[in-house]
């Protein structure tokens, strides 16, 4: 799969009016500009995964990643 950075900023799985979406999707590009693997949510502070890293792992594990770049037959 071959994805360029504007569309990988992109990615996710959460529905626009999620609260917090675009602080979220801020924060995805940031990591992924930054070269980092993750980020934390603003509002649990659990590590999130980006599409970038996602990416590079190869495969989609089936966990309902929120960036996930795969798509799933689930």
């Amino acid at each position: 799969m071959n994805l360029d950075k504007n569309q990988l900023y992109k990615i996710s799985r959460l529905n626009s009016n999620y609260p917090n979406y675009q602080q979220i999707i801020k924060l995805h590009k940031e990591a992924i500009e930054n070269g980092q693997d993750i980020y934390f949510d603003p509002d649990t502070g659990f590590a999130v995964l980006t599409a970038e890293f996602l990416l590079k792992r190869g495969y989609c594990c089936g966990s309902g990643c929120r960036h996930c770049p795969y798509e799933t037959n689930k």
